[in-house]
């Protein structure tokens, strides 16, 4: 199969090294807006299979020309590029996946796709990061195991194996999606009623194996598509997981509007945005640059088998390896498989399809073992 990539940012290069080490691979296309950037990947990776292009993905045409080369794209931009990307799989008729962005209702533009899809007689799986993505893999793969799903409680947290003040944390991602999540309100059901409540709210303590105490607390975008695969539960939330008073300090700087967008101040005439400030302010100081990070998850699943109450519950513990964040491996290589998935058609059917309702669980988790991913039942 060929796959096109597009970004070749951390994800973007870390899908590209699983890509070309796959024997079922027969070549990837890396694109990205600056080809010196791509090609240093291609440099980097030392692989046959592998070629560099220059596409800007704003100019359709661009967009166009390079994934209609393909079996598979794998969308590794910033998440305001996902409905764009997939209506361009959709004219070319190419399968596509992306790594999410349930912020702003992204995922729900590209699911509305789906008639357009199967016309189209193409795969597309939004949200295959980690959450969402691994958890809705999990989840998917746990209410199967169930012949009624009343509860899905979610805890995930890329932190910092060693964690520095002010905050104990070190972005992965973008820090302005990490104010996204913080900033927008959380999508939650209980007792049965979907609900909206403040992010960084209901702090909880959360222990692991090697780590604990640790804080989880409620942030926007991780419940994903899971209320509408599962219309009938009566709890579903979803919680990020940090080291004790990060919520907090951040609730804190939220208050005094430092996170909020779309609002000025007037500094001698100029209007400038605190958010934009703190921003370039705050990026230096959690880098994670070489510091090590870890990916802790933990999935339960609860309902009913033959008539008894039963649970269950996955759990992993990833770490960095060499120079690959633990979140990049965690990440990339979730999206990789999945690709791959419909690319050798282990994954047939055609439409828009969140990951729960068509990723093979038990098959997923041992592809994510060969890989170093592992992921326990509990």
């Amino acid at each position: 199969m060929k796959v096109g990539v597009l970004g070749s940012g951390l994800m973007g290069k870390e899908v590209v090294r699983d890509l070309v080490t796959s024997p079922n691979v027969s070549a990837v296309g890396l694109a990205d807006v600056d080809l010196y950037r791509a090609q240093k990947v291609c440099e980097q990776l030392e692989s046959a299979k592998l070629t560099a292009y220059q596409v800007d993905a704003n100019n359709l045409n661009e967009l166009e020309n390079f994934m209609k080369q393909f079996d598979v794209i794998i969308n590794a931009l910033f998440y305001t590029f996902n409905e764009t990307v997939a209506k361009t799989a959709i004219k070319v008729g190419v399968n596509s996946v992306d790594l999410g962005g349930h912020i702003g209702h992204i995922t729900d533009k590209v699911l509305k796709l789906a008639e357009e899809a199967k016309k189209a007689k193409i795969t597309i799986i939004p949200d295959l990061g980690v959450a969402p993505g691994m958890i809705n893999i999990l989840s998917g793969y746990g209410a199967s195991k169930l012949d009624n799903v009343r509860s899905i409680k979610l805890f995930v947290g890329g932190i910092p194996l060693r964690p520095e003040p002010p905050f104990q944390y070190n972005h992965v991602f973008s820090m302005e999606g990490v104010f996204d999540h913080y900033t927008d309100p959380s999508f939650i059901i209980r007792n049965g009623v979907k609900q909206e409540i403040p992010s960084l709210t209901e702090v909880e303590e959360i222990h692991f194996e090697k780590f604990g105490p640790l804080e989880a607390f409620h942030t926007s975008g991780g419940t994903s598509t899971l209320s509408i695969s599962f219309p009938n539960l009566e709890e579903l939330e979803y919680k990020t997981i940090r080291y004790p008073g990060h919520a907090e300090k951040f609730k804190f700087l939220i208050d005094l509007n430092l996170t909020r967008k779309g609002f000025k101040v007037d500094i001698n005439g100029m209007k400038v945005s605190p958010r934009e400030v703190f921003l370039k302010v705050l990026d230096p100081i959690v880098e994670l640059g070489e510091k090590d990070d870890v990916v802790l998850l933990r999935v339960i699943v609860s309902g009913l088998k033959d008539g008894k109450p039963c649970k269950r519950q996955y759990e992993m513990v990833t770490y960095k390896e060499k120079k690959t964040t633990a979140m990049a491996r965690a990440t990339a290589n979730t999206i990789s498989v999945v690709a791959q998935m419909i690319g050798n058609g282990t994954i047939k059917d055609k439409g828009v399809l969140p990951p729960e309702q068509i990723v093979p669980g038990d098959l997923y988790i041992k592809e994510m073992a060969k890989r170093g991913v592992n992921i326990k039942e509990c």
